[in-house]
């Protein structure tokens, strides 16, 4: 089992989300955050005063998946994030050990 973190810009949530629903995948947690890499953010103008944004909105979803459906996963999200521009964020993939569905015990994949 792995966990799919991906940070994305937060207009392409919807986008994800559909085509992650296209594959069949449907548990999905989703967590406004901010942040920033090689954008090191910009600066903007409020009432004629000009401040910089350090930290950009983004937004993380995490999945946690069967080991073989990961890499259909990934393309789907990069394919559905992608603008082209800088900022379109990254995709992070890690192992899961242990899963466990709360209501009903189920352990391992069955809890996913």
């Amino acid at each position: 089992m792995k966990l799919i973190t991906a940070i994305i810009k937060p207009f392409k949530q919807d986008d994800v989300r559909e085509a992650l629903s296209e594959l069949g995948i449907a548990g999905v947690t989703v967590t406004e955050v901010k942040g920033f890499g090689r954008q090191k953010g910009h600066t903007e103008l409020y009432r004629g005063a000009e401040y910089v944004v350090d930290f950009l909105p983004k937004v993380k979803m995490e999945i946690a998946i069967a080991e073989d459906r990961v890499d259909q996963a990934i393309e789907a999200i990069a394919k559905a994030a992608n603008t082209g521009k800088i900022g379109d964020g990254k995709i992070f993939v890690t192992t899961l050990e242990q899963v466990i569905r709360i209501r009903t015990g189920e352990t391992g994949e069955e809890a996913i």
